[in-house]
């Protein structure tokens, strides 16, 4: 974080350990096409917006304007790194 930079990070303090929060914007399964292209064309230039930004930034916040399908593939991948945690350590709600 820029707001911490000399602050170590976990990963760097415990080898293997990644985790992050994020933030994204989904639509309802089935929404046309050119309805995602256009949310995505929007939020995206939105965060180009150098007010918007700076609130982010000044927030914490690392902007990643990532298109639909690198999205998807992000979820998918946070979806089973965190299965893979709660299976191994038999995670339950309480």
């Amino acid at each position: 974080m820029p707001q911490l930079p000399d602050t170590p990070t976990v990963g760097e303090s415990l080898s293997g350990f990644e985790a992050a929060s994020w933030v994204g914007v989904v639509a309802p399964g089935g929404t046309p096409k050119e309805i995602v292209v256009r949310l995505h064309r929007e939020f995206a230039g939105a965060l180009e917006d150098p007010d918007v930004r700076g609130k982010l930034v000044a927030q914490g916040f690392e902007i990643v304007a990532s298109s639909p399908d690198e999205f998807l593939r992000f979820v998918a991948a946070e979806s089973d790194k965190w299965a893979k945690v709660i299976r191994e350590y038999g995670i339950k709600v309480e």
